[in-house]
């Protein structure tokens, strides 16, 4: 449904690299951007925002749950030069044990994690989540990551 209404959102470049080389200014502009998002939106949830249990959306009316947070990131991460296909939409499970979206970034130093529940900007093995699934490098299909997997797990939070 995402892709239908954002269809450039959700195209890919096969061409494009699958990770970044993390220089400082890079880094500058991850973190600069993942902390204006963070600090920008109002968490509310689907159900309150939509009238529905999950909807995917940009958050561009200044409200949205944690998938809109990153997807609004990956949105400026893209329009400030880096690669669709280093960001991959990201499920796991949070040290509430609930479903929670977060962007990864393939970096050449690792996978960083962007999470709007924090505003540092962390690699993914120090962020305390269990990771399920996340986009392929096609962004067409998800990818298991080998965490407890049960089809009903969605990331709403």
């Amino acid at each position: 449904e995402f892709c239908a209404r954002y269809g450039s959102e959700c195209a890919v470049d096969a061409s494009e690299p699958s990770q970044v080389t993390l220089t400082p200014r890079l880094w500058q502009t991850v973190t600069g951007i993942n902390r204006q998002v963070n600090t920008s939106l109002r968490a509310v949830t689907d159900q309150e925002h939509w009238g529905v249990p999950d909807r995917w959306d940009l958050a561009e009316d200044g409200s949205g749950d944690c998938e809109d947070f990153q997807l609004l990131k990956r949105k400026l991460l893209a329009q400030a030069g880096l690669p669709r296909r280093a960001m991959r939409m990201t499920v796991v499970i949070d040290e509430k044990g609930e479903g929670h979206a977060v962007l990864m970034l393939r970096t050449d130093r690792g996978d960083l994690v962007l999470d709007n529940k924090t505003s540092a900007v962390l690699p993914w093995h120090k962020t305390g989540y269990t990771f399920i699934k996340r986009e392929s490098q096609e962004a067409a299909s998800w990818v298991s990551l080998g965490g407890a997997t049960a089809p009903t797990v969605t990331a709403n939070r």
